[in-house]
């Protein structure tokens, strides 16, 4: 049973900063090995992915090449039911429409002094995807990774995958050719990390490494970043419901065990301002565990992580919620739109009644890679900035350095930066040395 808080009870503040404070993933210490693993991709090239492929993944690829070809895609496209391939093109299609807007504009302008002022955006060249591999493996993912690299203008599309046994999973093929990646090669693990970024006699490397993995992925891209860009290093997954008495405690349960099906590191946490929803909804999770496939998986979650508070109004729900600055958010109230404008911190807010989270997991159109363990608080998710830089722009004439020059001769005179001064100096007549 996951554990009820009351914020009128005594130990509130203290409850509440355990629940907000606990680890809910245990940390590996994998650095050493990850850290040595880059550095034989490194020095080795494909012949260390060879090798760790053979002994991490169990198969030869020396049979089968590193690249997955076109008709292992088509082949595998082939196997995918009409049904999914039609979702799969719709969740494409909404994904994409939904990133184009996101393209920023470029801007110049002249100021009051005649200074030309302004930015411009350029997409990297290459991205890399990282997806993981098995029977798990989640084909939306891929559209959320790759599409908005797309949209961007990214023009060489990378995706790493390993295949244990050698077995691919078709549904993820599927969403690679969906998404429009260019090259596919069958290896993952800290390995497939460490050849998108230094690259091997193979694999060319990339500019921006995304898409989740375990810790060891999470770890080599940790080690990597500043040779590339990378989204974010992503923790387990988690959703904040709020919901006053005109929510249905049967959809709250499912959007919990939503969640919390996800992983046993999951968490799921509903805010209340009503005690019989909040004792409703405990009964309905548990209803609901007795059918639930991965009742395992969710149950443990819930029992070691979910949790229900209860709160006196939607201030405080707010406030409470801003405090977790969860990865999904949903209000699930009479009033969502006042509630909207009181909350500050969250990956995604998913607004009304008829808005589940998952349908934003696949269908909805924005991004499902989002900043989880509270860093909702100073960043966003994955969106198509991640894949392009701003550069910025200057243009001075004569008239306009005359006007503005002698102030940066001053500022680099007392830096003592005599070779600034100078560089200014000498477009502006003055002789200095």
């Amino acid at each position: 049973m996951a554990r009820i808080l009351n914020s009128a009870d005594a130990d509130f503040r203290e409850a509440f900063t355990d629940l907000l404070e606990a680890k809910r993933a245990e940390e590996a210490d994998v650095a050493d090995i990850v850290s040595d693993i880059i550095r034989d991709v490194r020095g080795r090239g494909d012949e260390a992915l060879l090798e760790l492929t053979e002994k991490f993944d169990r198969f030869d690829v020396r049979e089968t090449g590193l690249a997955v070809s076109a008709d292992d895609m088509a082949q595998a496209k082939a196997r995918v039911p009409a049904k999914v391939l039609e979702a799969m093109r719709l969740a494409a299609d909404r994904i994409r429409a939904y990133h184009e807007r996101q393209l920023p504009a470029d801007e110049t302008y002249v100021d009051e002094i005649g200074v030309e002022l302004g930015h411009r955006w350029t997409p990297v060249d290459a991205a890399g995807l990282y997806v993981p591999g098995g029977l798990a493996a989640y084909p939306s993912s891929v559209l959320m990774n790759a599409i908005p690299a797309r949209v961007a203008g990214v023009k060489r599309l990378v995706m790493v995958v390993p295949t244990p046994e050698g077995q691919f999973n078709d549904l993820v093929l599927a969403a690679a050719d969906a998404a429009g990646v260019d090259e596919i090669w069958r290896i993952g693990g800290a390995q497939a990390i460490a050849a998108l970024a230094w690259g091997t006699e193979s694999i060319r490397p990339v500019d921006v490494i995304v898409g989740p993995g375990n810790a060891f992925v999470a770890e080599a891209k940790r080690q990597v970043f500043g040779k590339v860009g990378i989204d974010m290093i992503a923790g387990p997954s988690e959703v904040l419901a709020i919901a006053d008495d005109s929510a249905d405690p049967e959809w709250l349960a499912a959007d919990l065990l939503a969640q919390a099906e996800h992983d046993r590191s999951a968490q799921s946490i509903l805010v209340t301002t009503d005690a019989a929803l909040a004792e409703a909804v405990a009964q309905a999770v548990k209803r609901q565990l007795e059918t639930l496939p991965k009742a395992d998986i969710a149950g443990e979650s819930w029992e070691k992580y979910g949790a229900i508070i209860i709160v006196k109004d939607m201030d405080e729900a707010a406030a409470v919620s801003d405090a977790f600055a969860p990865e999904h958010l949903e209000l699930s109230v009479r009033d969502p739109d006042t509630l909207l404008t009181k909350v500050r911190h969250a990956g995604a807010i998913f607004i009304g009644h008829h808005t589940p989270e998952a349908v934003g997991d696949y269908v909805a159109g924005p991004n499902h890679v989002l900043p989880t363990s509270r860093s909702a608080r100073f960043s966003s998710g994955l969106n198509v900035l991640n894949f392009m830089k701003r550069t910025t722009l200057l243009r001075c004439s004569p008239e306009s350095l005359r006007i503005i020059g002698p102030a940066a001769v001053t500022l680099a005179e007392v830096e003592g930066l005599e070779a600034h001064a100078r560089s200014v100096a000498r477009r502006l007549g003055q002789q200095r040395g």
